[in-house]
């Protein structure tokens, strides 16, 4: 039997570390931030909120900053004027987000509806959201249950506090009390009661005075942009309605008519005009008038005399407000002349010395209206798809902006947050009233220039806009016959937003995408 040796080994055990070399992807979070007035107090909640979010984002390992979306000063139920949620649901479309942060359901939305629907909508794109009060992840299956549940929250005490605030100014509608915060030209709002403004009351004195003289409200309002008045914005552009409604204004005798108006009890809020829906409360001798109860009877009859002034020329067709001048950009009026239909430019038509506008026949706008649109149909591939493929490419090239806004947001969060301190630094008394104010009044401006340059940045991306609406336009052509032979109003609605003319020879079709297309007439 052979003897076999084992050999063994005294080398120590070696471990190579190999690098990964392929990254997983990080997951690109956004951060959704909102206050609701633009109080010093909200402004450092601003600051606060984008400040916590961006060192949240850029202190997680897994993630990857995809924006701060900021918007300040805003309130209501509404996302229409939201700049930047509608900037990040944009760039969600265009897969630039993954995940999104804010703090609540109510910050994020009011409306249950728009909240259920926007969330459904980022699903369906992949994005999730995380509710940080409520612990809510639309990611996780239960969480779009729960957002129902706080969103309907959230917008319960909304309508509350609006159903709350309507009892209370009913209430004092009906015992004569109530006084709107927003007072008529003429008046001054102190200590809850009109007063008269003298420099603005003459000026509503005139504009009764010379209606009652013979001058209809138009040859008024011209007579007041010729004298520099300045109207309640603080302009000096008065129009013939201003001075209508002024003259039907029973607050200018001192009597007040309340509720006119009222705001709908459910979302989306609506305004609209009392028409017999809801009491209205005649309160006499509320305030000192600035015309007498008379001279405000005698202007009112009259008016009723000379109706034909306010009802003439509102036949509506097809191009009413619709056709406007390429000259001066006044909006064309139709006439009616010995059978023959034309379109003219109002300042033309009032005085052939303010504008060269000539008449343009209404069939003739109608003819030019079908030749266009057979040859957008016909040529669509060569104008709107070339359209698109550069709008595109422009957006791509525009999507460095983001950052841009990444870092305006920061600026005006840390000036917000510098402007809190100074405020702390004074009322502590370390701070002399005259550097505050000279530090202060440095920190407001520097504020102000930074969401100027935030206004210019959104208003240089918004050519996403355009592609958008190019895109809509050329579904919308799918739709229509790919050639007509008559006018067809309801495909001109839905393509053209206006038509500038000038002369009798071409006119202008922009399209709803602000495409121009000439046409000879």
């Amino acid at each position: 039997m052979t003897n076999q040796t084992i050999v063994g080994t005294s080398a120590k055990r070696e471990i190579i570390h190999i690098e990964a070399t392929i990254q997983t992807n990080k997951l690109r979070v956004a951060g959704y931030c909102r206050v609701s007035s633009d109080s010093s107090d909200q402004l450092n909640s601003f600051a606060a909120q984008v400040s916590y979010y961006t060192n949240l984002i850029e202190g997680t390992q897994e993630w990857e900053m995809a924006g701060i979306y900021a918007d300040e000063g805003i309130t209501g139920v509404s996302m229409d004027k939201r700049e930047d949620f509608l900037r990040m649901l944009a760039d969600c479309r265009e897969g630039k987000i993954d995940r999104i942060i804010t703090k609540s359901t109510s910050r994020f939305s009011r409306n249950t509806l728009d909240s259920l629907a926007t969330v459904r909508e980022l699903k369906d794109m992949g994005v999730s959201v995380y509710f940080e009060k409520e612990s809510i992840d639309t990611a996780v299956l239960t969480g779009e249950n729960l957002l129902t549940l706080y969103a309907l929250f959230a917008q319960e005490e909304s309508l509350s506090i609006s159903r709350n605030c309507k009892k209370g100014n009913r209430m004092r509608m009906a015992q004569g009390t109530y006084v709107s915060s927003n007072p008529p030209y003429g008046y001054r709002l102190v200590n809850k009661q009109l007063e008269i403004y003298e420099p603005e009351a003459q000026v509503v004195q005139m504009i009764f005075g010379e209606y009652l003289k013979g001058k209809g409200t138009k040859e008024i309002a011209k007579m007041l942009m010729a004298q520099n008045a300045k109207n309640k914005n603080g302009t000096t552009i008065w129009s013939h309605r201003t001075i209508l409604i002024i003259l039907k204004n029973e607050r200018y005798k001192g009597d007040m008519r309340l509720q006119k108006s009222f705001t709908e009890d459910m979302l989306p809020y609506r305004k609209n005009q009392n028409r017999g829906e809801l009491p209205q409360y005649y309160v006499r001798n509320t305030h000192d008038g600035i015309v007498s109860s008379l001279q405000y009877e005698i202007v009112n009859m009259l008016m009723d005399v000379r109706a034909d002034e306010f009802i003439k020329d509102q036949i509506v067709t097809t191009l009413s407000k619709s056709v406007y001048c390429k000259e001066c950009g006044a909006v064309y009026r139709r006439k009616i002349n010995r059978g023959v239909t034309s379109w003219v430019c109002r300042r033309h038509d009032e005085n052939i010395n303010k504008c060269n506008g000539q008449l343009v026949s209404e069939e003739k706008i109608y003819a030019a209206f079908v030749r266009m649109y057979n040859k957008l149909q016909a040529n669509q591939a060569d104008i709107l798809i070339p359209m698109i493929t550069a709008l595109k490419k422009l957006q791509e090239q525009g999507q460095r902006g983001n950052h841009e806004l990444q870092t305006i947001n920061k600026k005006i969060a840390e000036l917000s947050e510098q402007n809190h301190r100074m405020s702390g630094l004074l009322s502590s008394g370390i701070l002399d009233s005259a550097l505050f104010i000279s530090k202060t009044d440095e920190l407001k401006k520097q504020l102000k220039d930074a969401r100027q340059a935030k206004a210019r940045m959104l208003s240089s991306l918004k050519k996403d806009t355009c592609l958008i609406e190019t895109e809509d336009l050329l579904e919308t052509l799918k739709e229509y016959p790919t050639h007509i032979t008559t006018m067809d109003e309801e495909i001109f609605t839905d393509i053209v937003d206006k038509i500038l003319a000038q002369d009798n020879q071409t006119i202008d079709f922009v399209l709803k995408n602000g495409l121009v297309l000439t046409e000879r007439l």
